[in-house]
């Protein structure tokens, strides 16, 4: 191979170069990122809601010796101790060698993903079927839900106090549920309209029964079937789902996409995928320098508002009481906390270019994607990360060998979304994004590079460090 000339040394110094991770970092990474995966795999398919990712977190800490936080205790470092809100969010520390004065080392992703949620009165007949009467949670395509298998998870809460825990469709010999779509043949009208009109919130109803219960003299009786069969499993009655918290999600499980196996394709990706990276890096390496806190939040999809959502008091409680029990003085503990607000973002889509800015977007297999702001037009909703921070975050990152890139969220003016960013920063931390970018985001079906995933969790190891 020719020497290169001193135009091309010159360029190869000066110019950026989004870096693809497989051809960087060879085959030895590569077959780390596909053994990664198996386990990220298993974690979705345990992990459908809030309530179940929340679960397995716990399972998974307190299997790593971390043990319930007690307010008002003083650790050691290297200790592990945990909280889990209310069943649907997890706050899990790691402290450190350092004291809280030097700051806390935070990594905050979220567990919610979009989904269908039934209503507090959701069952009906007509036309022959028992259906279910729905409210979609978060931001989806409605028309992406209809005609696939759904299963149902979720509690049931009775009035006697006590609660029932709810999955049906998962087990390969579980019935399963759908929403129906109008046929071709008669869709001339449904067809001219846009999309968001073609398919309402009030249409996503969900087909569960067509059998009518075995007494002629009855009346609605294939909804009575349907509440005879939950009685009977259950033991609960159409009253007691007004105390319920029940979603349909996607019933398939994570699968490998693509012929070389490079991606998965599964449910509940954002932001399952940040979670799990920062979750399983926690517990590994040696006693942190400053203390580490994993924040898994829910509610994010809906505007993180609510006791169990980033918003909630439990994370500045918990910092707080770290504070008090090290003896350090509050605003200083906060003020020299930094944070990876792990979420992710847009994977450029050769499908659909127009609404992508090529240089400024995130490419599959090219690392975890530094978003500097969110938001939406005018950086609308955004904490706009601080260049002497992003500059932080670069060093750790090369320091780690992470493969990485920068990323927003489509062209100016396209869109746009957000994070729980913008509510850990109000809290005078430094923060920034650092999350995964996913294809087909918020669909039913949604993929991720495998070294993307992977990359997840160097990062998150190399931060805590």
């Amino acid at each position: 191979m020719a020497e290169k000339t001193k135009g091309e040394k010159l360029k190869d110094k000066l110019f950026y170069a989004r870096k693809d991770g497989y051809e960087k970092l060879g085959a030895e990474a590569a077959d780390a990122a596909y053994v990664f995966a198996e386990g990220y795999k298993a974690f979705l398919d345990a992990g459908k809601t809030e309530r179940e990712c929340a679960d397995y977190a716990v399972k998974f800490l307190k299997s790593k010796k971390f043990r319930e936080y007690q307010y008002g205790k003083a650790y050691k470092p290297g200790e592990g101790a945990y909280i889990c809100n209310r069943g649907k969010a997890v706050y899990a520390l790691r402290f450190g060698q350092k004291g809280a004065a030097e700051g806390l080392r935070v990594i905050a992703a979220h567990i919610d993903s979009p989904r269908i949620d039934l209503k507090a009165h959701p069952v009906y007949e007509d036309g022959g079927l028992a259906l279910l009467k729905t409210h979609y949670y978060g931001g989806i395509k409605k028309y992406q839900w209809v005609t696939i298998p759904l299963a149902l998870h979720g509690v049931i809460c009775r009035a006697d106090g006590k609660k029932i825990d709810v999955c049906i469709g998962e087990d390969a010999h579980d019935p399963v549920l759908v929403i129906s779509d109008l046929l071709p043949h008669l869709g001339k009208d449904q067809a001219k309209k846009p999309l968001d009109e073609a398919f309402t919130g009030e249409s996503l109803n969900i087909i569960a029964g067509s059998r009518k219960y075995d007494d002629e003299k009855a009346s609605e009786r294939v909804k009575l079937n349907l509440l005879s069969i939950l009685h009977d499993k259950y033991g609960v009655t159409e009253s007691d789902l007004i105390s319920a918290e029940l979603s349909a999600v996607p019933a398939f499980n994570a699968r490998d996409v693509g012929l070389d196996r490079a991606m998965v394709g599964a449910y509940g990706q954002d932001d399952r995928v940040c979670a799990y990276g920062a979750l399983t890096a926690l517990t590994e390496g040696g006693i942190p320098e400053r203390t580490s806190l994993l924040v898994l939040a829910d509610k994010e999809e809906i505007g993180s508002e609510g006791n169990t959502s980033i918003q909630s008091r439990v994370m500045t409680d918990l910092i707080t009481d770290v504070a008090v029990t090290q003896k350090a003085v509050h605003a200083a503990v906060f003020a020299n906390t930094k944070c990876l607000s792990a979420d992710v973002n847009a994977c450029f889509d050769p499908n659909f270019p127009e609404v992508y800015e090529s240089k400024n977007s995130a490419h599959i297999n090219c690392g975890v994607v530094v978003t500097k702001f969110t938001g939406s037009r005018g950086k609308s909703g955004s904490s706009d990360a601080s260049a002497e921070f992003i500059a932080e975050v670069r060093a750790i990152l090369d320091g780690a060998g992470v493969i990485w890139q920068t990323g927003e969220l489509g062209k100016v003016d396209q869109g746009g979304g957000g994070t729980v960013a913008m509510f850990v920063a109000n809290h005078n931390i430094d923060t920034v994004d650092v999350g995964v970018p996913i294809l087909s985001m918020h669909a039913p079906y949604e993929l991720a590079s495998k070294l993307d995933i992977h990359m997840m969790h160097l990062p998150s190891k190399a931060f805590w460090k």
